[in-house]
């Protein structure tokens, strides 16, 4: 019989093979689940070593609860499913993928910009509609010479720098923790948030989900842009208050959005959003392709495992978890 049993919280995989083939490697045995409330999150996990957790809000309710749990992995980069505070007080480790779907989500970001830029979404349903017209996507401007502010400045945006720069952007970046030197090799200038919004042509934000960030774009900040400014997320739908960007593009205070995120996922059918021209909205999919997913998949439970077999996991989000629990270092 296992030494160790790992729940999956939850899952939208057609099957579960990369993390059985791991964790069987190490001796430790997988059982899924398809938990969507505490109560289900509880019944299934209170004896659970360690969790793999996709979208199931693991509560401080939930972690109080698990009373053999050593480490909950993540599926993704930011942990924002998972209460922090709560899993360090508990010992628990807390585990992510930070270096995953890099080029994926740059990529996207890019694409959702030159589709906003280019009109591309608008000109296509036109078409479709039986209008032959290019007049309808008036006015569209050269993007060399524009201006990208890229909000957050980790690996992700860092990637889309690079792939932006050779359009001929100008590229401004806010990063509350960073300075100059960080931002210099990438071509980019530091600035402020404020500074950043009305000197923009686009704005991509990368920003992760925190107390702190928390609508961080809001009816203040989307004043400040350019009413010929586009503004793409794809990060986490709260970074923007979502009733003030509607508001702004209902009165034209911006030029459009596009966004892989929003505030509630799936979008409610009635969500203004969905009926905008000028709004480009894809289900959070920036993060996929089929190596992004494999890669995703294999970290997460390489992560468990970690910290079962008595490791300190590469990926350690909660590192004030060090003071509570006595591991190795990894070879």
């Amino acid at each position: 019989m296992s030494q160790f049993k790992v729940v999956v919280t939850d899952y939208e995989y057609g099957n579960l093979k990369y993390e059985e083939e791991i964790l069987a490697r190490a001796g430790i045995t997988l059982v899924p689940a398809q938990c969507r409330t505490e109560e289900e999150l509880i019944a299934a996990c209170k004896d659970a070593h360690g969790l793999l957790n996709q979208y199931a809000q693991i509560t401080r309710r939930v972690i109080e609860a698990l009373d053999n749990c050593k480490v909950i992995a993540r599926y993704g980069v930011g942990v924002n499913t998972i209460d922090l505070a709560a899993a360090t007080e508990k010992g628990i480790c807390v585990v992510n993928v930070p270096d995953y779907c890099m080029d994926e989500v740059s990529d996207h970001a890019l694409a959702l910009l030159l589709a906003c830029a280019r009109k591309v979404v608008l000109l296509n349903n036109s078409v479709k509609a039986g209008t032959w017209d290019y007049k309808i996507s008036r006015p569209i401007s050269r993007l060399r010479g524009q201006t990208l502010g890229i909000v957050g400045f980790g690996r992700i945006p860092r990637t889309l720098a690079g792939k932006a720069k050779p359009f001929g952007f100008h590229l401004l970046v806010y990063d509350p923790y960073l300075t100059q030197a960080d931002v210099e090799p990438y071509g980019a200038t530091l600035v402020e948030l404020e500074e950043l919004l009305a000197k923009s042509d686009f704005v991509s934000v990368h920003a992760p989900l925190t107390p702190e960030t928390y609508h961080l774009i809001g009816e203040k900040e989307l004043g400040f842009m350019k009413p010929s400014a586009f503004i793409i997320n794809t990060s986490r739908g709260p970074v923007i208050d979502e009733k003030a960007l509607i508001k702004a593009l209902q009165e034209g205070r911006i030029a459009g959005a596009g966004l892989d995120v929003l505030e509630e996922e799936p979008a409610p059918r009635d969500n203004p959003l969905l009926t905008m021209d000028n709004v480009i909205i894809n289900p959070h999919v920036a993060w996929y392709s089929e190596q992004a997913e494999i890669e995703l998949r294999t970290k997460a439970a390489q992560g468990v495992v970690e910290v079962l077999q008595g490791y300190y996991p590469r990926n350690l989000v909660n590192k004030e978890v060090k003071d509570k629990v006595h591991l190795k270092r990894l070879p």
